[in-house]
């Protein structure tokens, strides 16, 4: 007879809540979010005001025009990058930046 798992690490205890109840996307955006906090200079990253993952879009608002352009201009390579840090390709499609 085989014992049930008792003990479970703090983060299978968040991912399993949320697919239960269904804000898996919003944990990926924050690792994302967490992510461009590094990848990014305090100032830069300061101009990101959102960061959210709606079926498989991942939605940047961003205030900078220039930063806006230099992401626009590097879709594929932040769309790129996003997919690795995930580590599944297939939960984001797309990157909108607003």
């Amino acid at each position: 007879m085989s014992r049930k798992k008792r003990e479970y690490q703090s983060s299978e205890l968040v991912n399993s809540f949320a697919r239960i109840y269904g804000f898996e996307d919003k944990l990926k955006a924050f690792e994302i979010k967490d992510f461009l906090e590094d990848y990014l200079s305090s100032d830069l990253f300061s101009e990101i005001e959102m960061v959210n993952l709606k079926e498989k879009v991942l939605v940047l608002r961003i205030k900078s025009p220039l930063l806006k352009n230099d992401f626009r201009m590097r879709k594929s390579f932040f769309l790129k990058k996003f997919q690795e840090v995930l580590k599944d390709e297939s939960l984001i499609n797309d990157l909108l930046i607003l």
